[in-house]
C-alpha cells in the first residue's frame, strides 16, 4: 500500500491516541513542546494536534542545534502541532531516542544522520511502523534508501568546494580543516570538497565540539608548530570563533573561513577577523520538516521528488554580514 494510503488509514487511530502519545513522549524527553502552551512564536494558525519528534546528533548547548530547534518549534506553533526535541552524539543513544518516538506513535520523526549506518535499524523501523521520516543536516546520500520522505540540508561536498574556492581567492595555500565531530561523514565531505578546489594543501585536524577551549588550544598549537599555515577552515560557528582567537594568540596571518553563522561570527566577519561563513540556514532545517509533514497530512503533498531540498550553502562575507547579523541575533540564521 502506498505511504499516503497507509498514513491515512492510521489517522483515525492516531486521533484517539494523540493524548496518550503526547504524554508518553513528553515524559520520555522532558522537553518543552510547541503549540501546547509553550508560547513559541505567534498564535497557531491551525490546530492539527499532531506530534513530531526531532532527534539529532547534538551535544548539549550547541548553538547550531538551538536554531534548528527554534525553527521546528515555530513551525509546530504555526500548525498547532507538538514538537519535542532530543539530541545525543552517541549513535546508539540517538537510535534509542528514535525508538522511544516510535513507541509513542508520533506522527513524524525528524532525524539528523551523522552516522547513517548506525541509525539504519531505527530509521527503517520508523518507516516500517508507517511513521514518516524526514532527514536533516547529515545523511543526504542515504536518506532515500532508508525510506525517508526527503532530506533537508546542504550538499556537504559542494559546500566544501565553495569554501575551498573562497580560500583560494584569498591566496591561501596551506590550510588546516578543523573537524569537530569524529566519524561525521558530512564534516569529512566538507574538508574533502575544500581540498579539491584549494590551490594548495589541506590537512584535517580533529577537535571535540564538547570542549571548545581545548579546540582553540589545538588550533593555536598547530599554527605555532607550522608558521606556513595560511588558512584555517572550521566547520562550526563556535569553533570558528575559537579559531579567530587562536590566530590572534599565535600571531598568525592565517585567513579563516567557517561553516555556520552566529552573532559572534558575523561580528568577526565585519571586523575582518573571519573571511567568510558558509550558511546552511539551520532554522529551515527545523522549520521545513514540520511544514512538509503538515502538507503531507492535509493534502498528501510529498516534497522533494526523492531528491534533497537544499537549505544551503550560502556565503556570508563583509558585503552582507550586517544584514545577516540581524537575523542571527534573532536566532533564525
Amino acid at each position: 500500500m502506498p505511504l499516503v494510503s497507509r498514513i491515512s488509514a492510521r489517522r483515525t487511530l492516531l486521533g484517539a491516541s494523540a493524548g496518550f502519545a503526547l504524554l508518553a513522549l513528553t515524559a520520555c524527553t522532558g522537553q518543552p513542546v510547541a503549540g501546547a502552551g509553550s508560547g513559541a512564536g505567534a498564535a497557531p494558525a491551525d490546530d492539527s494536534g499532531r506530534t513530531y519528534a526531532l532527534v539529532v546528533h547534538s551535544v548539549p548547548g550547541d548553538a547550531f542545534w538551538d536554531v534548528v530547534k527554534t525553527g521546528a518549534e515555530a513551525a509546530g506553533n504555526r500548525y498547532g502541532a507538538t514538537v519535542t526535541y532530543q539530541g545525543d552524539p552517541d549513535v546508539q543513544k540517538q537510535s534509542q531516542l528514535i525508538e522511544t518516538a516510535i513507541a509513542a506513535k508520533v506522527d513524524g520523526i525528524i532525524v539528523s544522520m551523522a552516522n547513517p549506518e548506525g541509525l539504519r535499524g531505527a530509521v527503517t523501523a520508523a518507516v516500517a511502523a508507517d511513521i514518516p521520516v524526514i532527514t536533516i543536516n547529515s545523511g543526504a546520500e542515504e536518506s532515500a534508501a532508508l525510506g525517508a520522505m526527503t532530506h533537508i540540508g546542504q550538499g556537504e561536498y559542494l559546500a566544501g568546494q565553495g569554501a575551498g574556492r573562497q580560500l583560494a581567492e584569498a591566496s591561501a595555500k596551506k590550510v588546516i580543516c578543523v573537524i569537530h565531530e569524529a566519524g561525521n561523514a558530512g564534516l569529512e565531505d566538507r574538508c574533502r570538497g575544500a581540498a579539491d578546489t584549494l590551490a594548495g594543501s589541506l590537512t584535517n585536524v580533529q577537535v571535540d565540539i564538547a570542549n571548545v577551549a581545548e579546540a582553540q588550544s589545538t588550533i593555536t598549537s598547530a599554527l605555532l608548530a607550522d608558521p606556513g599555515i595560511d588558512g584555517v577552515l572550521t566547520l562550526n560557528s563556535a569553533v570558528g570563533v575559537a579559531a579567530a582567537q587562536a590566530v590572534a594568540e599565535a600571531g598568525s596571518d592565517a585567513q579563516i573561513g567557517t561553516f555556520d553563522v552566529s552573532a559572534d561570527v558575523t561580528s568577526l566577519i565585519t571586523d575582518g577577523s573571519i573571511l567568510f561563513a558558509v550558511d546552511q540556514q539551520p532554522y529551515l532545517q527545523g522549520y521545513l520538516p514540520v511544514d512538509f509533514f503538515e502538507l503531507f497530512y492535509t493534502n498528501g503533498n510529498v516534497v522533494g521528488g526523492s531528491q534533497p531540498v537544499y537549505s544551503g550553502p550560502g556565503f556570508v562575507t563583509k558585503e552582507n554580514a550586517e544584514q545577516v547579523a540581524t537575523f542571527a541575533g534573532n536566532g533564525t540564521r
